[in-house]
């Protein structure tokens, strides 16, 4: 017996998509592609085995400013009103110019793009005028006082500057506030700080230049400069190379602080010169340039807090710790303090200290 004829389900579309062109299969029975699938990733195939790492020649790391600001992600950090934006101006004339910068460093010229969000285009004008003094201003500094944060376009607006500039040396963002963008909803500080930093980073990795974020410095010292940057441990960790400026009030010099992955932990002295607007390096170790000034403000005050420690001198006097803990030093090795155990200090001219056993000499 023949088994009984079924009719073939391709045959049976197959006809009736020539007599009714509009028919559809049933709906259970349509088959849909499946979706691409992405390229599996090899997480290993950019790996390095340690005896070519060693062999690689790689090109050593351009700089914005030699031996100062490599390319990556730098923060000049400051107080208010210190002169961190007169520096980073400085900086970016001298780059877009190819002209000396600081008195005496050359730099190789490039176009550079400098964000002034805390400015108007007067103010820009007025300490341009000041810096340039008869000499031409360059055209290769392109200048802005508004623009959107990093996440809200910022970004891609700087890529798409530096696409049509291959001859970029150089990004400033004054201030970094300005241009970081809202913290996400339930983030920690941390991790907002880092994230926030890292599309700088981005930018500059990308495209091999320096990309320069001016930032503040908390009120209190510390012993170490990058624990006074304002923010969590994020902004530090990101960053690439970090300068912290520091300058009392009314005072013409300064001690600029620099630590990072490519450039040699220094503290450099500096003088601005209100007049032309310029900041220059001096010449020498920075605390030979600070002794004089450093040295009568802590006697002053010893005369008024005998026994202090080097801690509250410097909270007091709003000096760097270190500075200050080498000068008392330094004083007492040249009999202008007296020291005693513990690491408190006395004017020069102290005998019985009130309130301590005289068996307890000062040494």
């Amino acid at each position: 017996m023949e088994p009984a004829w079924e009719p073939d389900p391709e045959e049976t579309y197959r006809m009736a998509e020539v007599i009714y062109p509009d028919w559809q299969p049933p709906l259970e029975e349509r088959t849909e592609p499946e979706p691409a699938r992405p390229p599996k990733l090899d997480p290993f195939a950019n790996a390095w085995t340690a005896d070519r790492l060693m062999a690689e020649e790689f090109a050593p790391p351009r700089w914005a400013v030699p031996g100062l600001i490599p390319e990556g992600l730098s923060l000049l950090a400051g107080a208010p009103k210190a002169g961190k934006s007169w520096l980073s101006l400085n900086l970016a004339l001298g780059i877009a110019a190819g002209a000396p910068v600081l008195g005496e460093v050359t730099v190789d010229p490039g176009e550079v793009l400098y964000l002034a969000l805390e400015d108007t285009p007067r103010r820009l004008q007025s300490r341009m005028g000041k810096i340039l003094g008869s000499d031409p201003a360059p055209a290769g500094l392109t200048l802005l006082t508004e623009f959107p944060t990093l996440p809200a376009g910022g970004a891609d607006a700087i890529c798409g500057w530096l696409d049509t500039r291959p001859n970029a040396r150089m990004v400033v963002i004054d201030v970094f506030v300005k241009m970081r963008g809202a913290t996400p909803t339930g983030m920690s500080p941390y991790d907002a700080d880092y994230l926030a930093m890292g599309r700088a980073k981005r930018i500059a990795d990308t495209y091999g230049i320096a990309v320069v974020l001016v930032h503040h410095l908390r009120k209190m010292a510390a012993d170490d400069f990058t624990a006074e940057l304002s923010g969590t441990n994020g902004i530090v960790g990101a960053a690439d190379t970090i300068m912290a400026l520091k300058r009392p009030r009314g005072e013409a010099d300064g001690v600029l602080h620099i630590t990072g992955r490519d450039v040699d932990e220094a503290e450099r002295a500096m003088r601005f010169d209100p007049e032309t607007g310029t900041w220059e390096l001096l010449a020498g170790a920075a605390i030979d340039h600070t002794l004089h000034r450093t040295r009568a403000a802590i006697l002053a005050y010893l005369r008024q807090s005998p026994g202090a420690t080097p801690k509250a001198i410097s909270d007091a006097l709003g000096e760097d710790r270190d500075t200050i803990r080498r000068t008392c030093s330094r004083m007492a090795d040249d009999g202008q303090l007296r020291r005693r155990d513990g690491g408190r200090y006395f004017p020069p001219d102290t005998g019985t200290v009130p309130g301590v056993p005289e068996s307890q000499t000062l040494l």
